[in-house]
């Protein structure tokens, strides 16, 4: 299959249209229910990352998602303009909800520590204002 783009405005409102393009997407690759609604968590994360830390950024206010189904994965990236991060710093400082309050719970890097949970690989790559989330989930069956 090849791959398919879809691009939305940088808006929460927005979020709901790649859901179901990938739902779409991953039911006609084969993929189970269980494993197209981890996909949808994981890629809503993605998107609302783009939405809180590129919508800041210049008149660029688009997020880009390309879906590419393999036979045996699909690989959804996620690109936005806005301030490059160190991923690394970043999962390193999300950790499971181990804390016994919520108001011990840290602020941010939940969605980063979702979509490493419900994927099965996952990459940040940033180069100069560009930031994209690389998510791939492999089929079980």
């Amino acid at each position: 299959m090849k791959e398919i783009r879809l691009q939305i405005p940088a808006h929460a409102d927005y979020i709901d249209v790649v859901r179901l393009c990938l739902y779409g997407v991953a039911t006609k690759s084969g993929f189970s229910y269980e494993e197209i609604e981890d996909m949808k968590v994981a890629v809503s994360e993605a998107c609302n990352n783009a939405v809180l830390h590129g919508s800041s950024v210049g008149t660029d206010n688009s997020i880009d998602i390309c879906f590419q189904p393999e036979e045996s994965n699909l690989t959804i990236r996620v690109k936005n303009k806005g301030p490059t991060f160190e991923y690394t710093e970043v999962l390193e400082k999300a950790a499971p909800l181990g804390a016994a309050d919520i108001s011990e719970l840290p602020v941010g890097g939940l969605g980063i520590y979702l979509m490493q949970a419900l994927m099965d690989e996952v990459s940040v790559e940033t180069i100069d204002q560009w930031t994209e989330v690389i998510l791939t989930k492999n089929k079980t069956a």
